[in-house]
């Protein structure tokens, strides 16, 4: 890295990885990292770069301090104040294990060390002008191929993990297993087609998807579609394509130069449509040109939501936000939906709804998740 008499470096997380070696006998006044989440594993070559960096003064900024687990803020605190929350280890067992056991007292004293140096920039604090935001949830009711499917998968994992009372599947050891087994029902819920090649028939929610596009285009809004699901994606363009629908897409594997061009494009209006992976454009755009946004399928964490919506809901939108979360009715989705409500309490206690939810399922809610 050539000399420079600059008073501010700009960088990103993989060019800093890359360029270590060339930070190791500088000193900064402050090192301030934004979408701090990228350093919540404490062991990724993300968090190792970032503390190793020299510096008098350290933040963090995030939209997600705790997305999986409350190891994730102990990383990040670790960044700005290396120590104060003692080493990980120690912190896993003093807070994160008996607050997962509902430990009230140790919420609170985990919270009496954290809170002091938090700052939360909230909405209705900072932008009194931004317009209104609904939400809504729309539950659709299975195809009959669908419902067909559906039984036969959840019976086929109810056998599997041996769902019953007095022996359902370990979690903490078969979580694998339980992932897969939800994600893949998650995947009939959406439509069979994202994992079935051979599936011939319908989806009730790609109707549901393309009936509100088409209401919505009509109405002259613009819309957001949020899919957790590349292989989903894959089929809602097909769809779109079919029906002469001008779009925009971002994955993971999308260009960053072309998500810029795409993202330029569109907020000067050009398509009505953005379909967007969650996890790739969930959080580093700004998508003011769209009023709408459509979950497609619900995410673990809402938090996570929360930021693929703040996409359009930011600072320079003047129309009012609607929000549509998709969930198929009497499944798996609704129920996620029903334990994240009873689950985010917890988080909210630590920081705010930001908590996940397949770590913390307990065996009781796992039988009622697959009944």
């Amino acid at each position: 890295m050539a000399e420079s008499k600059a008073d501010v470096l700009i960088t990103s997380y993989p060019l800093i990885r890359r360029d270590l070696t060339c930070y190791k006998d500088m000193e900064f006044s402050a090192v301030i990292i934004d979408e701090a989440q990228n350093i919540k594993n404490s062991a990724s070559m993300n968090a190792q770069s970032v503390k190793n960096l020299k510096t008098e003064t350290r933040f963090a900024l995030t939209g997600t301090p705790i997305e999986n687990s409350l190891s994730e803020i102990w990383s990040i605190f670790d960044f700005v104040m290396p120590g104060y929350l003692f080493t990980h280890s120690k912190f896993v067992n003093e807070y994160e294990k008996p607050i997962m056991n509902k430990d009230p007292g140790m919420l609170t004293q985990l919270n009496l060390r954290i809170q002091p140096y938090i700052l939360r920039r909230m909405k209705q604090d900072v932008l009194s002008d931004l317009p209104e935001k609904t939400e809504e949830k729309i539950l659709v009711d299975l195809s009959d191929r669908q419902k067909k499917l559906y039984a036969a998968y959840l019976e086929h994992y109810r056998g599997e993990l041996h769902i019953d009372e007095e022996d359902a599947a370990d979690i903490p050891e078969n979580r694998v297993r339980i992932l897969s087994a939800l994600m893949r029902l998650r995947q009939i819920c959406c439509h069979p087609s994202t994992f079935m090649d051979n599936y011939d028939g319908d989806s009730a929610k790609m109707d549901i998807l393309m009936d509100l596009l088409s209401q919505a285009i009509a109405a002259g809004h613009r819309t957001l579609v949020f899919s957790q699901f590349t292989s989903m994606l894959d089929l809602i363009e097909k769809e779109l394509v079919d029906r002469n629908i001008g779009y925009f897409c971002i994955r993971g594997d999308t260009k960053v130069a072309d998500r810029s061009s795409y993202v330029k494009q569109f907020n000067e209006g050009t398509h009505d449509v953005f379909l967007i992976s969650l996890k790739a454009g969930g959080t580093g755009l700004n998508l003011i040109g769209a009023d709408m946004v459509i979950h497609v399928d619900p995410w673990w964490n809402p938090a996570v939501e929360d930021q693929a919506t703040d996409r359009c809901y930011r600072i320079g939108q003047t129309r009012n936000v609607h929000v549509i979360k998709l969930l198929t009715k009497g499944t798996i989705e609704e129920k996620i939906y029903r334990l994240q409500q009873k689950k985010q309490r917890l988080a909210e206690a630590v920081i705010e709804k930001q908590e996940d939810l397949i770590g913390k399922l307990t065996k009781q809610e796992l039988i009622e998740i697959f009944s």
